[in-house]
């Protein structure tokens, strides 16, 4: 195409429909200048180069005082800031010659999708439109297509907001003229229309940004139309009212006429785009398409309610709401979001919301997170405007204790809106005359709602988390306080205990504590100015509970369930403030206090909440406060042992209850601190061995506190600078009447085979102390030095005895194990911890490898997926100290088979096929963990174990050969073809002297593995014979397909699946002779240009077939 002449005398002058042309900047100025003077040097001196940046304002300059030169593509991919004059020359140059002018804009529509049209001269001749869209698609078929609205090109990242950018300004400086022409829109959109429902994706995505664009701007000037309409009308009813006819009614007349005309026909070419385009295109098979339609289609409706508000365009947006794609759905309820926020749409949206809500909630609990948020504060629009009844918001209510944090914190915005501040409700506007017990009064209905989770506090938990960022009575310490202390209640005792859970979970939250526990199990990393405000809520706590604190202990030091969460707030305050405030003796009450409680208790949670509070304090307080804190703290550990002493004496009388609340108390003091109970140990040891008839509760803690002592005394020796050989010989002496009394419960459980639930948790216990006291006083640790006395490896017999005891307790039932969960220490007593010590054990060389890691391998499908974790855990470790793992792997499989064997010959069928299928799935797990680089790693291993496998099934032969199916070929597969054609064939000879015949089921796994063997062998042979045969196409090449034809390309019942499906018959053919690298190009290109590859093989058609039929079920493809 030809320049455009220069602008005329005339054309400079101020336009009536646009702004003048810009002024040359200063700067502009100043470099010509600078130019001029560096010019001027003498003509022997060399002149300077300038600078990058003077000539990159030099390029700037020249791009701004130069917009004639360059065209709309130009400007689309350039500085957007230039499109305003552009198009303003454009314009006039289209009212002074509409032909070239005309082509110049269709040229510029055909590049902005990527193609260039061959022969412009055809755009001025009535070419129909359908014939020009071919053409174009061929181009695309050929390949000969830019995508610029994908490109990563760092100038071409505005090109989607310069393209719209465009458009609107042509609309706003056609709005007096060419707008309202029928002929120069007109054509636009018909072949925008056109382009959209082409196949080429990248057509149909720029084709739809431009015709949803347009209607975006047909929108903004029906607007100011509508003002200029509805200004008129104002004036010309002024006018009637004079009750004169005159010119100025008739020219009001007139203009109010021909501004209704001008938005009728806005109207029109609304409709032809929605019809044309959007019809089709809201649910083409790209989602990106699909999101912008439905994104448009939502502003459209807001800023032009009169014609787009109605069931006829509302129906898109509930449609979309089934989208399968998240985006889409996203999309289309934050739409509706911004419909629900105003009023004035409500009657009107009537019957949309009766035949959606449903939807609507559903999409609460929606696959994806940001959409079940987003959906969520829809409803929260329902509610607001009463849409939806409270029996509908049932479902929601149970996702206040989901996974996913946001969506709970969505639910509990939710519920404070609704049910606490009840925001929704319009009846409560009237009670709002009690200011001051408003946090009284949501507390209470926080408290009603917790009361819907009375048996598991850990849901209350939930509750709170999720209400607290909203609701600000939570932070309202004092009236909590006031709730609790209040004489005459109004509150239950359960609203009282749920008051002190909110209470102690709301001070946590205030300070950064985590009260739910974080699903990736992430360390939290707080700001500066977080950290500031968790340090000014820690003394705003103090400051209102330093007074009240003491006040609150003493009302429920009797309560367990209370005090245990009452005294943990202590951690979460300023212990300072008690000084500086004067608060000294509120601070040594709040001590005696909970020394009181550690007395008056006798579970877990008021004692080890007792004895953590009272060592914050003890290191957390300063001067004579540390010091009073301490002295409590050692007449504490005093008193204990006095009645564990007291308690020990009377045992003989039956009083057990007495021993074991000590007990359990001195366990605590010993979880934090040293406690010198060395008079005491001798005494534990007699109730030991003269009371073998005591509660195994009972028997247990003596035991663990044993284990402590000894432990702690350890540590004292081996921190100790100089070490006593009579402290040696007191420690060894202990060590062993421990280990005694220990051996002594493992024979006893083993001996009488108490299995089951009775005895479970003393078995439990008495395993992971023996354990852990192996582990404590490994040989390998005190080899080489003065301690080397300490040293102790156990026997043989022992470890079995163990193994046997712990095997005892994998076995236990997971409803007897369930029965236990909330029993107090059910997390040291259960069968993780068993295995995991006896992990322990292999791990840190405690005992040989080759007896105990065979066994607990063997249990690794046995006992479910939490102790399977353990097992793998431990194969990994076994795996990065390169032990004889072929030798620990086969031995675990035979102890599999053995027990399937021991099956078998108690002629228990069942038993018999699930102790195989054990076997079968012990050796898939096994072989499963070489993948990768480890089968190669580890071959020399996997060859072993598969050598000696064979070796093993082959003794007694055939009464061991099913060894070789249920384990050994799961590790053949793992081994390349060369090892598995020596396997097959040192097989086949073992076998060459003996008649099958005789015991035909005895040898028939022996055939079944040679079967396999044969086959791996032949598959290998097939796979040598295409490597190396003759090469029937080149590799990399795609492969060609018969022609599939195209549907009428503009035909109504065309799809977006069919038409990103079109043959490619003209690029296959010249295929056969293309070199190799021009046709990965090409491949590679049209990739990048968003059109689907033709060249699949006969699965991939079928697979693209099924996704293609899921796609118009779930989002409809685009017709």
């Amino acid at each position: 195409m030809e320049d455009p002449a220069p602008p005329s005398e005339a054309s400079i002058r101020r336009s009536k429909r646009g702004r003048p042309p810009k002024q040359i900047p200063k700067e502009v100025d100043a470099d010509v200048e600078q130019a001029e003077r560096e010019s001027s040097h003498d003509d022997f001196e060399e002149a300077r180069p300038k600078s990058k940046r003077n000539r990159t304002h030099e390029g700037t300059a020249s791009a701004t005082l130069n917009p004639t030169d360059q065209n709309f593509i130009e400007a689309i991919k350039g500085n957007g800031k230039l499109i305003p004059n552009v198009v303003k020359l454009w314009v006039e140059s289209y009212e002074k010659d509409p032909g070239p002018a005309m082509v110049e804009l269709l040229t510029m529509l055909f590049e902005a999708c990527g193609a260039k049209y061959p022969d412009k001269s055809d755009l001025l001749d009535e070419i129909d439109v359908d014939d020009v869209v071919v053409g174009l698609v061929n181009c695309a078929k050929r390949g000969e297509v830019e995508d610029y609205t994908n490109s990563k090109k760092k100038e071409l990242k505005n090109f989607k907001e310069n393209l719209e950018s465009l458009w609107d300004n042509l609309v706003r400086e056609c709005q007096h003229g060419p707008l309202f022409d029928q002929v120069l829109f007109d054509k636009c959109m018909d072949y925008i229309i056109a382009l959209s429902c082409t196949p080429p994706r990248v057509y149909r995505q720029v084709a739809s940004l431009m015709g949803l664009s347009l209607v975006t701007s047909y929108i903004t000037i029906a607007n100011m139309l509508g003002a200029q309409r509805e200004t008129t009308r104002r004036q010309l009813d002024a006018e009637k009212k004079k009750k004169t006819e005159g010119p100025r009614t008739e020219s009001l007349n007139k203009r109010f006429s021909d501004t209704h005309e001008k938005i009728t026909l806005l109207e029109e070419m609304m409709r032809k785009i929605f019809t044309g385009l959007f019809v089709h295109r809201y649910r083409d098979i790209d989602p990106n398409i699909r999101m912008s339609c439905i994104e448009s289609l939502g502003a459209w409706i807001l800023s032009y309610p009169s014609l787009f508000l109605q069931d006829l365009y509302l129906k898109y947006l509930g449609w979309t709401l089934n989208d399968k794609n998240a985006g889409v759905r996203k999309a289309s309820i934050r739409a509706l979001q911004n419909l629900y926020e105003m009023d004035d749409n409500v009657p009107t949206l009537g019957l949309f919301t009766e035949r959606f809500s449903g939807r609507m909630i559903e999409l609460a609990d929606d696959v994806d997170v940001a959409v079940a948020v987003q959906a969520i504060g829809l409803v929260k629009q329902l509610l607001r405007h009463q849409l939806i009844s409270e029996e509908d918001l049932g479902p929601l209510y149970d996702l206040l204790i989901d996974d996913p944090p946001e969506i709970r914190h969505a639910i509990g915005a939710l519920v404070y809106d609704h049910l606490i501040a009840q925001n929704f409700n319009s009846t409560q506007s009237g009670s709002r005359g009690e200011n001051d017990n408003s946090s009284e009064v949501h507390l209470n209905r926080m408290l009603r709602i917790l009361e819907e989770f009375p048996s598991d506090p850990i849901l209350s938990i939930y509750v709170i988390d999720d209400v607290w960022d909203y609701m600000k009575a939570m932070k309202d310490w004092k009236c909590i306080v006031s709730m609790l202390l209040d004489e005459n209640p109004s509150i239950s005792d359960n609203g009282a205990t749920n008051l002190v859970r909110l209470l102690c979970a709301s001070v946590k939250k205030a300070v950064g504590e985590r009260i739910v526990p974080a699903t990736d199990n992430r360390k939290q990393y707080y700001s500066k100015a977080q950290k500031e405000i968790f340090e000014n809520n820690k003394q705003d706590i103090t400051v209102a509970m330093m007074k009240t604190y003491p006040l609150l202990l003493r009302k429920f030091i009797s309560d367990k369930a209370k005090v245990s969460l009452l005294v943990e707030i202590v951690l979460y305050m300023n212990l300072e403030f008690y000084s500086l405030k004067r608060q000294e003796q509120n601070f040594k009450n709040v001590l005696q206090l909970m020394k009181e409680a550690f007395f008056k208790h006798g579970d877990k949670d008021p004692l080890r909440a007792c004895m953590k509070a009272i060592n914050f304090c003890c290191t957390e307080s300063q001067g004579e406060l540390q010091d009073f804190a301490r002295n409590k703290l050692k007449e504490l550990e005093d008193e204990v042992i006095a009645k564990l002493k007291f308690a020990i004496k009377v045992v003989d009388g039956g009083d057990e209850y007495a021993l074991l609340v000590n007990l359990k108390r001195l366990h605590e003091l010993h979880l934090s601190r040293y406690v010198p109970i060395d008079s005491l140990y001798e005494d534990i040891v007699m109730v030991l061995r003269d009371f073998r008839n005591m509660e195994d509760e009972v028997v247990g803690f003596l035991l663990q506190n044993m284990y402590f002592h000894l432990a702690w005394s350890l540590q004292s020796i081996v921190d100790g600078e100089s070490v006593s050989a009579a402290s040696l010989t007191s420690l060894l002496s202990k060590r062993d009447n421990f280990l005694q009394e220990l051996e002594y419960f493992v024979n006893l459980a083993t001996d009488s085979n108490e299995g089951g639930k009775s005895g479970s948790e003393l078995a439990c216990r008495v395993c992971t102390l023996l354990a852990s006291t192996w582990c404590l006083f490994r040989k390998t640790t005190f080899s080489k030095s003065n301690l080397e006395r300490l040293g102790y490896q156990p026997n043989a017999y022992v470890v079995q005895k163990f193994w046997e005891l712990c095997q005892q307790q994998l076995n236990v039932s997971d409803e007897a194990e369930e029965d236990d969960v909330n029993k107090e220490f059910s997390e040291e007593i259960n069968r993780s911890a068993v295995l995991i010590t006896a992990c322990k054990l292999i791990c840190t060389d405690v005992v040989p490898k080759d007896y105990l890691a065979p066994e607990i391998i063997s249990h690794f499908v046995m006992h479910g997926t939490s102790l399977a974790e353990t097992v793998k855990h431990l194969i990994t470790v076994l795996k990065k100290t390169e032990d004889d793992l072929a030798a620990i792997f086969l031995e675990a499989l035979k102890k599999a088979y053995h027990r399937h064997a021991v099956d078998k010959s108690g002629n228990d069928n069942i038993s018999s096929e699930n102790s195989f299928s054990e076997c079968n799935k012990l050796a898939a797990q096994l072989s499963g963990t070489f993948i990768g680089a480890a089968r190669n790693k580890h071959r020399p291993d996997i060859l072993k174990l598969v050598k000696d496998g064979i070796e093993y099934a082959f003794v007694d032969a055939p009464k061991h050969l099913s060894f070789l199916d249920a384990a050994v070929l799961h590790f053949v597969s793992k081994l390349p073809a060369s090892d598995v054609l020596e396997i097959k064939k040192d097989v086949e000879k073992r076998t060459e002297n003996v008649n099958k015949d005789e015991n035909p089921s005895g040898w028939r796994p022996y055939c079944t593995f040679v079967d396999s063997l044969r086959e791996k062998c032949a598959k290998n042979e097939v796979f040598q014979d295409e490597k190396e045969g003759v090469p029937t196409r080149r590799r990399g090449r795609p492969r060609k397909m018969q022609n599939i034809p195209g549907k009428k390309l503009f035909d109504e019942h065309s799809s977006s699946e069919d038409e990103d499906s079109i043959s490619e018959s003209e690029q296959d053919a010249q295929d056969e002779d293309t070199p190799l690298i021009h046709s990965i190009r090409r491949t590679s290109k049209l990739r990048s240009l968003g059109l689907e590859s033709k060249f699949q093989t006969k699965t991939g058609n079928s697979v693209r077939a099924t996704d293609n039929v899921s796609a118009s079920r779930t989002s409809g493809a685009s017709n």
